[in-house]
């Protein structure tokens, strides 16, 4: 492995690991397909952003667990379990490009009118969505996507959005899930016999990368202004969404 072709791969990493460390997700969204453009076995890849993942968690989740929503977690960590042997009958029968572009074009429409006619995302027009039940099918799909493409954290930012929960507790309670979550995915990964010896060489390299960048997240999250927060998510659900599209 050339030594410019780590760099690109650390590139692709840091990318994804600041930017779950400033928002709370969209790491495996952006750096997916970024190292989709490398010569590197999917696999790889794929395991690459599940450590990488895990490890801002771990980071970030120690100074924040005061602000976690912990029985939104129970439910969401419950569901999610369950969801996992979905997501690999999913990513063995579904159509990958199917699967995509419907993710896709679902966070685009979604972002789209949370930002133009906020209805939706307001608890007093519509206390149907604060009903705990709703972890439940957001968490299953959460285990399902995640197992299959890495993609955990897109029913959860959803999710997050509509009980309107305040940014700090937004982004520590989703770095919760993904701790949970990432366990269980990186555990899987780790005895289905995905780890190699070019993804714990990649991985060593990476590392660095990750805790600037998790650092340099947590920098950027704190001076974030809470009034435009929501906007600033919603903004990126779409590019997220158009970014799985084309």
């Amino acid at each position: 492995m050339s030594s410019s072709l780590v760099m690109l791969v650390i590139a692709a990493v840091f990318i994804g690991a600041l930017m779950r460390a400033s928002f709370g997700f969209g790491e495996a969204v952006v750096s997916m397909p970024l190292l989709a453009l490398l010569p590197i076995n999917l696999h790889t890849s794929i395991s690459l952003i599940g450590l990488a993942g895990l490890t801002v968690a771990i980071f970030t989740i120690k100074s924040n667990w005061h602000h976690v929503e912990r029985p939104i977690i129970l439910r969401l960590g419950l569901s999610t379990i369950l969801g996992i042997p979905a997501g690999l009958f999913l990513v063995t029968y579904a159509p990958k490009r199917i699967i995509m572009l419907a993710l896709g074009s679902f966070l685009m429409v979604y972002g789209v009118c949370s930002l133009r006619t906020p209805f939706l995302t307001k608890p007093s027009q519509n206390a149907l969505l604060l009903q705990p039940s709703w972890a439940y099918p957001f968490g299953f799909c959460a285990g399902m996507l995640g197992s299959a493409y890495n993609f955990n954290g897109v029913p959860v930012v959803v999710y997050g959005t509509l009980r309107k929960l305040e940014p700090e507790r937004f982004r520590a309670t989703l770095q919760a899930h993904f701790l949970i979550s990432g366990l269980l995915v990186v555990c899987g990964q780790a005895l289905g016999g995905l780890w190699t010896k070019e993804l714990l060489l990649l991985y060593g390299f990476s590392l660095p990368v990750i805790v600037l960048a998790t650092l340099l997240g947590v920098f950027i999250h704190r001076r974030l202004p809470n009034q435009k927060f929501e906007r600033y998510v919603f903004i990126l659900i779409i590019l997220l969404g158009a970014l799985l599209v084309f």
